[in-house]
Parts: C-alpha cells; sequence; structure tokens
C-alpha cells in the first residue's frame, strides 16, 4: 500500500510538473539589455517584444543594464534561474567580450544558450566627400598605394564597428589606421568634419548625412543590398565574397533552460519577425526582422568566436 501511494505521489508529481512547463509563461519575463535606452537595440527590443508578449500571453519587460561592454547584463542572465522568466538581449558585444578578453565573470560558450537572432543592422561603409576617393574601389586602391595614410573611426577598441573594419582590413590586405572614440557620436563628429575619412556605421545614422551630402556612401556590408538603398553595392559583391559586418540582435537564456521554452520563445520570435506591422516598422530604420532557430543562432557564435580570435590574434587586439 505503501509502495502504492509513493508510486502515486511520483506520477503526481511529474503531471505537475509537465503542465508547469505547459503553462510557460504564467508570469512576466523580464528581457534585459546590455545597453542604455533609447539606441538602436533597445529600440527594437521593445518593437519586437510587444509582439512577441502578445503572442504569448504575458508581459516582458525591458530592463536596461549597461555597463562594461554588456558584461555587466550578461551576468546576472549568466546566473539567473534557468526557468526562461529572465532573458538577455545581446549584440555580437557577446562573441566579441568572449574571443578578445582574457577573462569573464561566466562561460560564454556554457553559462548561455541560443534561442534566436531577433534582427539584422548591415553595418555600411561611409566616407568624407573630402576623402581622396568616390568609390570603393577607389578607397582600396588609395589605401593600397598609400598604407597608413587613412584613418578610420570606431566607438572604441573591441566595438562592432572596430573588428569588423579591421576584419575588411585584413581581407582587402590594406592598411588603415584606426581612431578610437569614446562612443558613436564623437566618433562621427570627427566622420563629417574630415578629422577621418572612414567609418563602418548604420542606415539610421549615416543615411540622412549621406542624403545631405556630407557622407559618401561606399558600400554595404551585407550579403545582400538593402532595400532602402538598392544603388548601394555589398562589400562581398565588390570583390570579398562571404564578407559581412553585422549588428545582429539576438536572444538568450540562462544554461539548463527547458528546451520547451527555448521553442517557444524561438517560435514566438519567428511569428514576430514575419508579422507584416512589424517588419514595416524595422524596415524603415534599415533593420531587417529575422526570427531565426536556436540552432542557427548557436552557429552563428561558434562561428564568430572562431573569426574573433583568430582576429585578435592577427591583429593584436585585446581588452582588458
Amino acid at each position: 500500500m505503501r509502495r502504492l501511494r509513493l508510486a502515486s505521489l511520483a506520477v503526481l508529481a511529474l503531471v505537475c510538473a509537465t503542465a508547469a512547463r505547459a503553462e510557460y509563461p504564467d508570469k512576466p519575463i523580464h528581457l534585459v539589455l546590455p545597453f542604455p535606452p533609447g539606441g538602436a537595440v533597445d529600440i527594437v527590443a521593445r518593437v519586437m517584444a510587444a509582439k512577441m508578449a502578445h503572442d504569448l500571453g504575458q508581459q516582458i519587460l525591458i530592463e536596461n543594464k549597461a555597463g562594461a561592454g554588456g558584461i555587466v547584463a550578461t551576468e546576472a542572465v549568466a546566473k539567473a534561474a534557468a526557468d526562461g522568466y529572465t532573458l538577455l538581449l545581446t549584440t555580437p558585444n557577446h562573441t566579441i567580450n568572449a574571443a578578445l578578453r582574457a577573462s569573464l565573470p561566466y562561460d560564454a560558450e556554457k553559462d548561455l544558450v541560443p534561442i534566436s537572432v531577433i534582427a539584422e543592422v548591415p553595418e555600411v561603409l561611409v566616407s568624407n566627400p573630402q576623402a581622396p576617393f568616390k568609390t570603393f574601389q577607389e578607397f582600396v586602391d588609395y589605401a593600397k598605394k598609400n598604407p597608413g595614410k587613412l584613418n578610420y573611426a570606431s566607438a572604441g577598441i573591441g566595438t562592432l564597428p572596430h573588428v569588423t573594419m579591421e576584419l575588411l582590413l585584413k581581407r582587402l590586405d590594406i592598411k588603415v589606421t584606426h581612431v578610437p572614440y569614446r562612443g558613436a557620436a564623437p566618433a562621427m563628429t570627427d566622420l563629417l568634419s574630415g578629422v577621418v575619412q572612414l567609418k563602418l556605421d548604420t542606415y539610421t545614422t549615416s543615411h540622412p548625412n549621406v542624403v545631405a551630402g556630407r557622407l559618401r556612401m561606399l558600400a554595404i556590408a551585407s550579403s545582400r543590398r538593402s532595400k532602402l538603398m538598392p544603388e548601394t553595392p555589398t562589400i562581398a559583391e565588390l570583390g570579398l565574397p562571404g564578407y559581412e559586418g553585422i549588428l545582429w540582435i539576438g536572444m538568450m537564456a540562462p544554461a539548463g533552460t527547458p528546451q520547451a521554452v527555448i521553442d517557444k520563445l524561438a517560435a514566438a520570435s519567428k511569428a514576430a519577425a514575419s508579422a507584416p506591422d512589424i517588419a514595416a516598422k524595422l524596415d524603415q530604420q534599415g533593420v531587417d526582422p529575422i526570427g531565426g532557430t536556436p540552432a542557427q543562432f548557436g552557429a552563428l557564435i561558434e562561428r564568430e568566436l572562431e573569426q574573433w580570435r583568430e582576429l585578435a590574434a592577427s591583429a593584436h587586439i585585446k581588452l582588458q
């Protein structure tokens, strides 16, 4: 009789656990961003989260936890309960930090698991109109004849525009001097004034200056041309097949989060990215909604970790 009661209790516990998993989410989800409010990633997060929340039937609360190049937010989520109620929205800073820093307070490959790349923002290569070239190929030719004479700006050492530009220079086998700034705004100011000649930027911040004649658009760093500027060639089609500079925006969860929860969140991400109203909102900002699978995101992380580690060694890039 005692064995029967124990068996019944075990079955009941299993049924309750299964029911609890099936009911996810049954309370608000916290989505932690490693950036302050108002930026491009924050805007994308709020647009996508609102649609996902509607489909999931629960609020998704955005928490901006900036600091240490994304490490503060990432550590907080990596050490959170693996129940699907604390998630991370991150960018290539996740793989860049892991590749360029000697140590981190978490294991980027073991302590977090991928859910979905929700959106992508391709970089664009822009130049000051007074620079001694007008096209991408003229830039390459000039740089080869004048190694180190040109300068390019970035928001700082180890930022995405820095490492993607260094990857471009490596692929082209040319030398252009890096001028790091404390943020994207001062870097853009000096590009507009002609202190530096080049910058990898985003459509949103560069296009108004291109239209006004204050910047020249040389190329886009994506695998396909943008619908917003179809006349702008990709760097890949200009002689570097496979080259991309993409600000991806991806959702992750603490390791150990049930696979059923991961799959449900990934499905909600795909549904949001496929919604015509969401696509229309993001397209205007030069953002491509994606809604990819956990496997696709995992492969991207693995590929980037290898890429940035190789670049760090060859270009002698290191973050403290």
